[in-house]
């Protein structure tokens, strides 16, 4: 047969099976970050099935307060990086049908030259290892947020296990330990950055790189440190050097659940389908080639282990037994509440003209969220009393600076100052930005705080950002500018700032508050 006419077969037959495929369902997913590299698989099998596909990110914390909620997530699907944020959230049972894809140990990628000046290359590295290092000044790490991210929860979660000296499982009276706080507490000093983001925290550290500037180590997933080390292998940079603690880590199990919303029977066994098609052989060796390990055996398919850098998915990882919802919501709380490196923030309010009315009842209410520790702790970013905070109300110049400490006591004062604000003026946020930085880099004992400024406004502002950045590469510390976005704001400047800055910027057009509160979780 001539290859033109089998071509025009093959075609026809390919369009006549989609066509007898066609399902036309449309299916929506809710999924952590660390998933985007699965996500044309998905794709291809929506494809297949004529079906339209919506995959949408969130943070672990969103996804479980989404169940929380009376109405439930819209979606008809959830992808967390692990079921524990089920477990804490779905009082409904909401979910059906939860399923592991993948297993994703969340280890502490170090810079190879670092890992070598530690001593840690080729010998087995324990979590005490970690913290006398941290202790010396010789480590920093960028890590996410135990409270906003699965990544940092793990992360958390595994140094409170060390802290207890392995124990099989953590309970409620082990977190009142005094030398545990102390431990874990010592630990965290060693954050640098953090997000609510295990791929954004990727992105960062890749960026960071590719502008010279280099950090340590970061703790995220195995599968995250893999696809992180192919982006600086081809810059030519050098590797995240893979160290699994001998005393214990925490998998991910990266489960995908169905949401009935009673769409009828064709939309579950889509599900179902798409569920089995996650689990087919050839599907699974695709998995497995991202550097994710399979949760029903075999060993045979997984990436191939890179010795340059020690990455091994087929390496037995002493894995710590998740606690009970409860000790995990409690172990959340003294995170935030005692354990967490302590935030220096500067809030930037627009109270300019174009802020007047619902702009301002707005930035009112989020201010309330922010400053009334009952709403902040509900979603777990509660201020605590060692943390610092600048709010700076500004127009076309910076009206005043009100500092408090994050005690009940001074979140009530912001509160205060903030309430007696009206709109009025144009618009400068560069002049708030300096000010803050100044005020950030004046700090006594910078070091022991995770600085960062966050600017909200709703319009083009006036001035230029020059001085503002030239004054930002002299300071003795790299201060993130994050960005909410309000009303009409003109993105592209908060966005200048935010990639200069290596921050990023939140839209607060739909819910002011809610964007504040994902700001918190970078900070």
């Amino acid at each position: 047969m001539p290859k033109t006419l089998s071509s025009v077969l093959l075609l026809a037959v390919s369009l006549l099976l989609a066509a007898c495929n066609s399902s036309n369902v449309k299916f929506s997913i809710v999924s952590g970050s660390e998933n985007t590299v699965l996500e044309p698989i998905v794709q291809e099998f929506c494809a297949k099935q004529g079906a339209t596909c919506i995959v949408s990110y969130q943070g672990s914390l969103d996804i479980g307060l989404g169940l929380q909620k009376p109405g439930g997530l819209d979606q008809d699907a959830v992808w967390p990086a692990s079921s524990v944020w089920v477990d804490l959230f779905d009082s409904g049972r909401k979910v059906r049908n939860l399923t592991s894809i993948a297993q994703m140990p969340v280890i502490l990628g170090v810079r190879k030259s670092k890992a070598a000046e530690l001593g840690w290359v080729g010998r087995d590295v324990f979590m005490k290892d970690i913290l006398a290092a941290v202790k010396d000044g010789k480590l920093r790490f960028l890590m996410t947020s135990a409270t906003q991210s699965n990544s940092g929860a793990s992360a958390y979660l595994a140094m409170l296990s060390s802290a207890l000296g392995g124990k099989e499982v953590i309970q409620p009276g082990d977190l009142d330990n005094p030398n545990v706080r102390d431990t874990v507490s010592a630990l965290l000093q060693g954050v640098e950055r953090s997000s609510g983001s295990s791929g954004w925290l990727a992105d960062l550290f890749i960026d960071s790189a590719r502008k010279g500037t280099f950090y340590d180590a970061m703790w995220n997933y195995e599968a995250t440190l893999k696809e992180t080390n192919d982006k600086l292998k081809q810059m030519g940079d050098e590797p995240l050097y893979a160290i699994y603690p001998a005393d214990g880590v925490a998998v991910g199990d990266s489960p995908l659940g169905f949401i009935d919303h009673g769409r009828g029977p064709e939309v579950e066994k889509f599900f179902t389908d798409l569920l089995a098609y996650l689990q087919s052989d050839t599907i699974r060796k695709r998995i497995a080639d991202t550097g994710r390990r399979l949760p029903l055996g075999g060993v045979a398919i997984q990436a191939a282990a890179e010795p340059d850098w020690n990455f091994d998915p087929g390496r037995l990882v002493t894995s710590i037994r998740m606690p009970e919802p409860a000790v995990i919501r409690t172990a959340l709380n003294l995170y935030q509440e005692a354990l967490r490196k302590p935030s220096l923030t500067a809030l930037c309010f627009d109270f300019s003209g174009s802020m007047e009315d619902q702009g301002e009842k707005q930035l009112q209410v989020a201010a309330q969220f922010l400053f009334t520790p009952e709403k902040a702790s509900e979603v777990l970013v509660q201020w605590t009393p060692s943390d610092h905070i600048f709010v700076l109300p500004f127009d076309s110049v910076v009206r005043d600076t009100f500092e408090a400490g994050g005690d009940t006591a001074g979140q009530s004062q912001l509160l205060s100052d903030v309430a007696v604000q009206r709109a009025g003026g144009g618009t400068d946020m560069y002049a708030c930005a300096q000010q803050a930085l100044q005020r950030i880099t004046a700090t006594p004992n910078l070091s022991k705080y995770l600085p960062a400024i966050v600017i909200m406004t709703d319009g083009r502002t006036d001035g230029s950002p020059d001085m503002f950045l030239a004054q930002w590469r002299q300071a003795p510390v790299r201060v993130p500018v994050f960005g909410i976005t309000f009303g009409d704001a003109d993105k592209s400047q908060l966005d200048s700032l935010a990639k200069a800055t290596s921050a990023r910027v939140f839209d607060g057009s739909g819910d002011l508050a809610s964007a504040f509160r994902a700001a918190r979780g970078y900070n």
